[in-house]
């Protein structure tokens, strides 16, 4: 094992209704959660997303309306999830951009408090984007000469990816071997929702999408405070809006 860890990191994939960030769920989980003495433990469950999964996602990933019918809801599963996800940073294949947030809203959904600002992210993509773009498939073979089979498997594709991760810190000495040396080689982006929809730019949070991109997301709605309430009626993702309203409520609280 090329990593050294302070504390477990867990790898995990999510096969998905669609990809929308705001609305659509989780079908499928695969987690392979590391120790710093570097034994692993896998997790892999159905999830019954609560809606029709649409043809073109089960085209993807194999999994149907009648394979996850009798599984359970996220609801359901939310607290063996979140225990086994205990005390570990998170690591994935484009995570830091699909997987966490989506994981975040449906812990939000479900009502149960899992502090993802407390984990460190590494996104393995991330690392092979800025070092050897491609694709997970292509990363698999690249760095450790193997093929990915059952790829779009949540449980292969996080195996895979930890597989990929590993052999990375090998092969790039410049990373280190600590999650810290890790993200201070690639960057660690200064993000207030996981969506990307609101950032911080000199410590300022300012709206990363539409009209108002780049504008002090304070001045907007002291100016514009119906924007806040057509982002709160909109298809946004839940913790953008929780985060908003936090922005709001500290602003009013200023007066």
């Amino acid at each position: 094992m090329n990593i050294q860890l302070i504390r477990p990191i867990a790898f995990f994939d999510l096969e998905t209704t669609g990809v929308n960030i705001g609305t659509d769920r989780i079908v499928e989980i695969g987690i392979v959660r590391i120790k710093p003495d570097g034994t692993q433990k896998v997790m892999r469950k159905l999830i019954n997303p609560e809606m029709p999964i649409p043809p073109g996602s089960t085209e993807i990933h194999g999994i149907s309306d009648a394979m996850v019918k009798d599984a359970p809801t996220f609801k359901q599963a939310a607290g063996e999830i979140k225990q086994f996800l205990d005390n570990c940073d998170l690591g994935g294949y484009n995570s830091n951009k699909f997987d966490i947030p989506v994981l975040v809203e449906e812990f939000l959904r479900a009502g149960v408090d899992f502090q993802f600002e407390k984990r460190r992210c590494l996104d393995a993509q991330k690392i092979y984007h800025q070092l050897e773009p491609r694709t997970l498939t292509a990363a698999l073979k690249f760095y450790c000469g193997k093929e990915l089979e059952n790829a779009h498997s949540a449980e292969a594709d996080a195996i895979a990816t930890w597989e990929v991760l590993d052999a990375q810190l090998a092969r790039y000495p410049q990373l280190g071997n600590t999650v810290e040396s890790i993200l201070k080689a690639v960057g660690e982006e200064d993000i207030v929702d996981f969506a990307r929809r609101l950032i911080k730019v000199n410590n300022i949070v300012v709206f990363n999408f539409g009209k108002h991109k780049g504008k002090p997301v304070e001045d907007v709605l002291r100016a514009e405070r119906s924007y806040y309430d057509w982002m709160m009626q909109g298809d946004f993702p839940q913790h953008t809006k929780q985060k908003l309203t936090e922005i709001l409520t500290k602003m009013l609280l200023k007066k």
